[in-house]
Parts: C-alpha cells; structure tokens; sequence
C-alpha cells in the first residue's frame, strides 16, 4: 500500500499549483490531503469518497482549492489556485479503509511522503 504525492513547487502569491497523490490500489473508501506549515500542526486541507460523490474543503481553501479524483488512474488531485504566503506547508496525502471524521488525520491508515509547496510574497 504505497501514495506518492508530487506536483509542489515554488509559485508567486496568486499563482496555482497541481498536486497528484497516486496510489498503488483502489482499495480505499476516502482519500485526503492534509498539510503542516513550518512550526505548525498538520491541518486537514481536502479529502475526497473514492467511490462517490462527496467531496470536503476546509474553510481555508474552499473556493480556490478543489479536489479530484481519477479512478481509471488510482489518482487524486489538488488544484490549488490563488496561493498565499500562508499555504506555504509540506502536503501530504493520506488512505483510509475505515469510517469516521474526514477531517481527522487519526482516521487515515496510510500516507505519503509529502511534497513541499512554497508561496513567495
């Protein structure tokens, strides 16, 4: 059971990014992302049904970020638009086989290595 996040970068304030998590199978009801900002604790970004419609945003992000998902390809996505200084973090993506609050990281079973997104102001 392996995710592999990629797409972070340095971006100018306003800029976008695309983040990708692949994951090695499709055995997963919800996958997330999730981000730690230097100094900070690792907050809940986005998570996505693998099977199904729901979809869930933080307050932070709603309306600049979206989550995606590509089922053919064992992929979600993390399209960032508008990006601030304050998105600047390591985000990390995350499987879970089980049930319970999406916004909780002690729900995910697996995670990736991260991918580091920095924001110049």
């Amino acid at each position: 059971v392996q995710l592999q996040a990629s797409g972070g970068g340095l971006v100018q304030t306003g800029g976008s990014l695309r983040l990708s998590c692949a994951a090695s199978t499709n055995e997963y009801n919800m996958i997330g992302w999730f981000r730690r900002a230097p100094g900070k604790e690792r907050e809940f970004v986005a998570a996505i049904v693998w099977r199904g419609s729901p979809k869930y945003h933080a307050d932070s992000v709603r309306g600049r970020f979206a989550i995606y998902r590509n089922n053919a390809a064992n992929t979600v996505s993390l399209q960032m638009n508008d990006l601030r200084p304050d998105d600047t973090a390591l985000y990390t993506c995350a499987a879970r086989t089980g049930t319970g609050d999406y916004y909780s990281e002690r729900g995910y079973e697996y995670w990736g290595q991260g991918t580091l997104v920095t924001v110049s102001s």
